[in-house]
Formats: C-alpha cells, structure tokens, sequence
C-alpha cells in the first residue's frame, strides 16, 4: 500500500487523494492575455526529476503541495499551501473592483 502524508490528517492511502496538476504561480488575471492563461491552465511541463504538484485529500477537500521526484515517484515532502500563499486571492471582489473603476 501507498501512503501519502497529507498536513492535516496524517499519512494515508494514496487512494484516498487526487492529482491537482503540477505547480506554477498563476499569472495576474486582470493583466494576462487569453493565450497566457492558456497556457497556465493547459499546459505543464512534465518534467523528469523534483516537482511540486497539487493533491487534495478527498474526503476532506483539503489542497495541498507535494515536492515529488518523478523519476523515482518518491515523495520528498508534503506542506499546506499557505507555506507559500500568504493571503487568500478572491477573484470575484477583483473582477467587482475592475467593473467599479470603470
């Protein structure tokens, strides 16, 4: 059996999570062109090595970050996303204030 450790409920089945995708930082949404965002949402670099990936914990909905090696599938560590987000972005007061400076 697989385990995974997730930061808020300890090591568990691997079945028990989902793959988020590879990590990048999102580019600012009030100044990206289409193909930009396109490329942030569709594309990944699938590289061979150390990666950091989102996984959610299913039965919680609890997101995370995992730094993984792809080659060897060894998990190298595991940590909440607020280790590098330091404040919640709210897309929807963002796109409120745009339409409000208009």
């Amino acid at each position: 059996m697989k385990l995974l450790t997730c930061p808020l409920n300890g090591p568990r089945n691997i079945t028990e999570f989902s793959y988020g995708g590879e990590f990048h930082h999102a580019p600012d949404s009030r100044t990206c062109d289409t193909k930009r965002w396109v490329e942030y949402v569709f594309f990944h670099d699938n590289q061979a090595g150390n990666v950091l990936e989102w996984w959610c914990h299913t039965a919680t909905s609890y997101w995370f970050l995992a730094e993984r090696n792809t080659v060897t599938d060894t998990v190298l560590r595991t940590f909440p996303a607020s280790e590098l987000f330091k404040q919640r972005v709210d897309f929807a007061t963002q796109e409120s204030s745009a339409k409000n400076d208009k």
